[in-house]
């Protein structure tokens, strides 16, 4: 998290004063400050001979952090944001969106399970050529070599009738293989690497895509995880 001295310019009592005080407590940045007892070192302030302004500076830095996180919310509350605050992305079969209330929801994690050669990776195409074809981008982390375009031009082909010999009809599928960005990863590690890097990238908008990215699809999470675990089946 942010160094405490970054916040100065835009938050005049997080001083210098505030910081040194902070620093003689092991504190230099907003996550050291999450760390300590919020109680004891109130006290410590209490103690110091600008104390209203040290506690006048830890109020800003608490407002501070509660200003970058959402309100917390009751069961019923999120029950309600997920119904009408949350947009479905379907996945092109009308089973499993039926399976999973209308599809995917942004900003909530759907996990497929099921037995090697039972249709995932072709759920994962599929979802994420029919989000594709709706004008949205797609991350894509292909851990044991099984993106195919092919299959992507499949189903394009098949909903939209997009593939033909015509070379100049072959631009819309173009169009929606661009908005699916496809990173290879065979290493948890690596992919924590990847993830890391993409949320950069989206924060400052690197990623080289005209349009959101409503949808990041891991395919799949297992072939990582087994090797940690000790195993060497594909499950």
């Amino acid at each position: 998290m942010a160094p405490l001295k970054s916040l100065e310019k835009d938050y005049p009592l997080i001083d210098s004063n505030f910081q040194s005080f902070c620093a003689s407590h092991g504190i230099f940045s907003v996550e050291d400050f999450l760390l300590h007892d919020l109680d004891a070192l109130i006290v410590f302030a209490a103690n110091h001979s600008t104390s209203q302004r040290l506690k006048q500076g830890i109020d800003q830095l608490l407002s501070i952090i509660d200003a970058l996180h959402p309100p917390l919310l009751n069961g019923l509350q999120l029950l309600e944001d997920a119904k009408w605050n949350k947009r479905v992305l379907s996945t092109g079969c009308e089973g499993i969106d039926a399976l999973l209330g209308g599809g995917l929801r942004e900003g909530q994690l759907t996990e497929l399970v099921g037995s090697s050669s039972s249709g995932k990776t072709q759920a994962c195409l599929l979802s994420a050529s029919t989000v594709a074809m709706q004008k949205s981008s797609v991350v894509y982390l292909d851990t044991s070599n099984s993106f195919s375009p092919q299959r992507i031009a499949h189903f394009v082909g098949r909903s939209s009738h997009y593939v033909s010999d015509n070379q100049a009809d072959r631009r819309p599928l173009q169009k929606v293989l661009d908005r699916i960005i496809c990173y290879s990863v065979f290493d948890v590690y690596q992919m924590f690497d990847v993830l890391h890097q993409l949320k950069i990238n989206l924060g400052s908008k690197i990623v080289k895509s005209d349009h959101h990215v409503r949808l990041l699809i891991v395919d799949s999470i297992s072939s990582l995880i087994t090797p940690i675990l000790g195993g060497s089946g594909p499950q």
